[in-house]
C-alpha cells in the first residue's frame, strides 16, 4: 500500500520558490484602449516570464502603434513599446457659403453637421460620422443657391425668305446665363435649330435651358417666323409646257414655257415672280404652227423648223413604188410616236421636170421641191429616206423602208429628245 511521504509539502515549496527565484519576469503589460492575450511555456501563472508571447489588439476606434507581437526578453524587458491611439479622420473642408459643427473633434465616432448661409440650401449628406476605416460616412456637401439661374433669349423678328428661295439663315448670339447663388452653371443646352441655320417658312420654336449646381433650372423661349412672299400661282398654257425653279410661284422664282411638237410660242418664253409680288412678261400662249410653202428658197423653208420640228423626208421617184406606200402605210399607223417626238413628214414625189412636194395637205411648188432635193443631196431616182434633226443636221440616210420603232429608238438617243422626254413624262404624255 502506497504512502506519502511526510516531507511533501516543503518538497513542493522549495521548488516553487527556486522558480520564482531563478526565473528572468518582465513588468506586467497594460495597454490602454487595447486587449493582450499571452502564451508562458510554464502555464497561465507565468504569463509574463521569460520566453511568454503576447497578442497586442486594440478596441475599435483605435489603431496600433508598434509591434503587435511582444515577447519577454533575457533582460525582463519586453520586445518593443505599444499603444493605441485613437483614430482620426482626414480634417474636413469648409463649403462655400456654409460651414459645420463637429462633436468630439474629427476621431472615431465624432459626428459633424453641415449648414449654409441664408440664402443656400445644402446639398449632399448633412451629417457624416467618422468611421473606423478612417473616413467619413458620406461625400461632403455643398451650399448652392435656392433661387433658379436667369437666361434671357434675343428678339427674333420675321424674316422673309431669300429671293428663289423657301428658307433665310438667321443669326443671334447664344444668351448666357447668370446665376444668383455661386455663379457655377452647367452649359446651355438649346432645344431648335442653332443660330446661322437655313430656317424653312414656317414658325419655329427656339428655347435655351441652364442649371446651376442645385440642378434649378432656368429657361427662356423665343420664336423665329419665316415668311415666304409669293405671286399667284401660274399652269402651263393650252399645248405647252411649264417648268418653275424653287416652289414655283416665291418670289425670284422662275417658270420657262415651251410648246408640244406643232405648236409655236406667243408670248414671254420666261417669266420671274418680282418683289412686287407680279410677274414679269405677259402670258404665253401656244398656237398650231403654220408651215409656208410660198418662200422662195429651200433654206427658207428649212429655218421655220429650227429647234422646232424633226424632219422625215421620204423621196420617191414614182407615187406607185411600193417601198413609198408601204412606208407611208407605217407612218400613218404610228402617227401618235411621230407627234410624241416633233417629226414632220415631207413626201417628195416624181422626177424632174414633175417634180411634187408635200407637207400634210400642202403642196409646194415645184421649183422648191427641186431646191429641197438639191440642197439637202437627194437623190431622184430611187427610194430614200432622210432624217434631220431639230438644228438642220443630216443624221440618217435610209435607202429602204426604215421600220417605224427603229426611227424612235434613234430620235430618243439625241439630247434634245432626252430633256423632251422629262417634260413629256411630267405633263403625262404617252402613246398607247
Amino acid at each position: 500500500k502506497y504512502m506519502p511521504s511526510r516531507n511533501f509539502p516543503s518538497n513542493w515549496e522549495n521548488k516553487t520558490s527556486n522558480i520564482i527565484n531563478n526565473t528572468p519576469w518582465c513588468s506586467p503589460i497594460k495597454v490602454k484602449y487595447g486587449d493582450v492575450s499571452c502564451r508562458a511555456p510554464y502555464g497561465g501563472y507565468y504569463k509574463n516570464v521569460l520566453g511568454t508571447r503576447c497578442d497586442i489588439r486594440c478596441r475599435k476606434g483605435y489603431e496600433l502603434h508598434g509591434s503587435s507581437l511582444l515577447t519577454c526578453q533575457p533582460n525582463r524587458r519586453w520586445s518593443d513599446k505599444v499603444l493605441c491611439k485613437q483614430k482620426r479622420c482626414p480634417t474636413l473642408s469648409m463649403p462655400t457659403n456654409g460651414g459645420f459643427k463637429c462633436i468630439d473633434g474629427a476621431y472615431f465616432n465624432s459626428r459633424c453637421e453641415y449648414y449654409c448661409t441664408p440664402g443656400y440650401m445644402l446639398k449632399g449628406e448633412r451629417t457624416v460620422v467618422c468611421m473606423d476605416n478612417k473616413s467619413w460616412s458620406g461625400r461632403p456637401a455643398t451650399c448652392v443657391g435656392k433661387k433658379p439661374p436667369r437666361i434671357q433669349c434675343p428678339s427674333v423678328k420675321e424674316r422673309i425668305a431669300e429671293p428663289n428661295k423657301l428658307t433665310v439663315r438667321v443669326f443671334w448670339e447664344t444668351p448666357e446665363g447668370r446665376d444668383t447663388a455661386d455663379g457655377i452653371l452647367t452649359d446651355v443646352i438649346l432645344k431648335g435649330l442653332p443660330p446661322g441655320s437655313d430656317f424653312p417658312e414656317g414658325n419655329h420654336r427656339i428655347q435655351y435651358t441652364v442649371y446651376d449646381r442645385a440642378e434649378n433650372k432656368g429657361t427662356c423661349k423665343f420664336h423665329v417666323k419665316v415668311r415666304v412672299q409669293r405671286c399667284n400661282k401660274l399652269h402651263a398654257p393650252e399645248n405647252g409646257y411649264i417648268k418653275c425653279s424653287s416652289d414655283g410661284n416665291n418670289y425670284g422664282a422662275t417658270c420657262q414655257f415651251s410648246c408640244i411638237g406643232g405648236y409655236e410660242l406667243q408670248g414671254s418664253p420666261a417669266r420671274v415672280c418680282q418683289s412686287n409680288l407680279d410677274w414679269s412678261g405677259t402670258d404665253p400662249t401656244c398656237k398650231a404652227m403654220k408651215i409656208n410653202v410660198g418662200v422662195r428658197t429651200a433654206a427658207a423653208l428649212l429655218d421655220q423648223f429650227y429647234e422646232k420640228r424633226r424632219l422625215l423626208i421620204v423621196s420617191t421617184p414614182t407615187a406607185r413604188n411600193l417601198l413609198y406606200r408601204t412606208q407611208l402605210s407605217m407612218l400613218q399607223q404610228s402617227q401618235c410616236g411621230l407627234d410624241l417626238r416633233h417629226i414632220t413628214v415631207i413626201e417628195l414625189v416624181g422626177t424632174y421636170p414633175t417634180l411634187i412636194g408635200r407637207i400634210g395637205m400642202r403642196i409646194m411648188p415645184p421649183g422648191l421641191t427641186l431646191q429641197l432635193r438639191l440642197l439637202l443631196r437627194i437623190p431622184l431616182n430611187t427610194f430614200s429616206i432622210l432624217l434631220v434633226d431639230k438644228h438642220g443636221m443630216d443624221k440618217e440616210r435610209y435607202m429602204s423602208i426604215v421600220m417605224p420603232v427603229s426611227l424612235f429608238n434613234l430620235i430618243d438617243t439625241f439630247p434634245l429628245r432626252k430633256e423632251e422626254m422629262v417634260l413629256q413624262a411630267e405633263m403625262g404624255q404617252a402613246c398607247n
